[in-house]
């Protein structure tokens, strides 16, 4: 039986820095281990090398969307794993279905609250792996 399990890898692509200092602080309280992005260029690869747990995606980035970003990470086989969970200032029920229908596991509005965003990381980790590959993810 282990008692220490490995940390959750988080990676973060936003490119805000006061969300991302707020997201950097309950990350690491919650024990998950984070890489930041600031911009959208590169995030697609840095995924396909990395393959975190879990990227929490921002929608609207410099250079490339999140939306184009995680269709990409979609359409690459070896990323089944890779839980995606979008935010967005625009949260909006259309932006929502937009996100789930590029496959993200899950989508969250901005402004959040911690302990919002807490709870839909831990559901969105709590995921059989490739669940959203398969479709099952809930919308």
């Amino acid at each position: 039986m282990e008692d220490n399990p490995k940390k959750a890898e988080i990676l973060v692509v936003e490119d805000e820095d006061n969300i991302a200092v707020a997201l950097n602080y309950l990350l690491t309280r919650e024990g998950y281990s984070q890489t930041r992005l600031a911009t959208g260029a590169g995030a697609v690869e840095a995924i396909r090398e990395s393959k975190p747990d879990l990227v929490l995606l921002d929608v609207m980035l410099p250079e490339v969307s999140g939306y184009e970003i995680c269709q990409s990470v979609r359409a690459d086989e070896s990323c089944n794993d890779v839980r995606i969970l979008m935010m967005t200032a625009r949260g909006s029920a259309m932006e929502r279905r937009k996100g789930l229908a590029m496959g993200a596991d899950g989508f969250i509005s901005k402004p959040f609250e911690l302990k919002e965003l807490r709870e839909e990381v831990r559901k969105i980790l709590s995921l059989p792996r490739g669940a959203a590959a398969e479709g099952i993810a809930d919308a």
